[in-house]
């Protein structure tokens, strides 16, 4: 164990999200049975109305598609930014039934999270980095010993002494509409590196289910003007052309 790296897959989607999106949507606006209306979408190409329905901003009937994620190799850092999102289920690995001393392998150290600005330093200042992750470590064995090593009831005092840097593995869940909007907030070059990396990958791989959805999905900028103001990054051209190519 030691230093992790993200890793992201989209483990479950609702089956045929646009096509589920495009029939709330026309129930809305029609007289048919539900079945007629299935029967119509399933055999013509939804394509240009969904386009349409979501630059209206029509978005509540892509709330009914759903996208699941299994996400590792990120900080409990970016754990307090996610949970952040409302409109969403988590499910997170446990620091206190899932204790960093019995996690630790060969090389005696919990996971952890290496920022890219202390890695481009170099391998001298990414060694003084992993051997505070070591110390770390011997305090929270320490602790572990000192509470009595009873599990759960040592590991959830023990755990205080662990850092943002510590990896963390979540189950997300969320609908295409919290999905546009965390786009939206998180692919923005003034977004934290960690989440905006993760959100990026997200949506790389459900464009890939959902290309329609998700087609202009990304930060607000690829929309239209900056929403930052003086705070923008200035660089919304290379930020159009980067997630065009994604």
């Amino acid at each position: 164990m030691g230093a992790s790296s993200l890793q992201v897959i989209l483990i479950r989607c609702t089956p045929e999200p646009q096509e589920l999106a495009a029939m709330g949507a026309k129930l809305c606006y029609s007289a048919a049975g539900i079945g007629e209306i299935r029967q119509g979408i399933e055999s013509r190409d939804q394509s240009a109305f969904l386009a349409q329905l979501v630059n209206s901003g029509h978005l509540s009937p892509i709330e009914h598609a759903c996208f699941t994620f299994g996400i590792e190799g990120v900080s409990r850092s970016l754990l307090a930014q996610i949970t952040r999102h409302r409109i969403a289920s988590f499910s997170v690995k446990s620091q206190r039934y899932v204790s960093a001393a019995s996690a630790a392998g060969e090389d005696k150290v919990f996971n952890y999270i290496v920022p890219p600005r202390i890695r481009a330093m170099g391998p001298e200042l990414v060694a003084e980095f992993e051997k505070q992750m070591r110390q770390i470590q011997t305090w929270y064995d320490f602790w572990v010993e000192k509470l009595g090593r009873r599990g759960e009831s040592s590991n959830e005092d023990a755990r205080f002494v662990l850092p943002n840097a510590a990896e963390t593995k979540i189950l997300a869940t969320m609908n295409a509409r919290e999905l546009l909007h965390f786009f939206s907030v998180r692919c923005c070059r003034r977004a934290q590196w960690e989440i905006r990396a993760l959100a990026t990958e997200m949506l790389r791989q459900v464009r890939a289910v959902a290309p329609v959805l998700f087609r202009d999905a990304g930060p607000s900028c690829l929309r239209g003007e900056c929403p930052e103001g003086a705070m923008s990054c200035g660089r919304s051209a290379e930020v159009r052309e980067a997630f065009s190519a994604l």
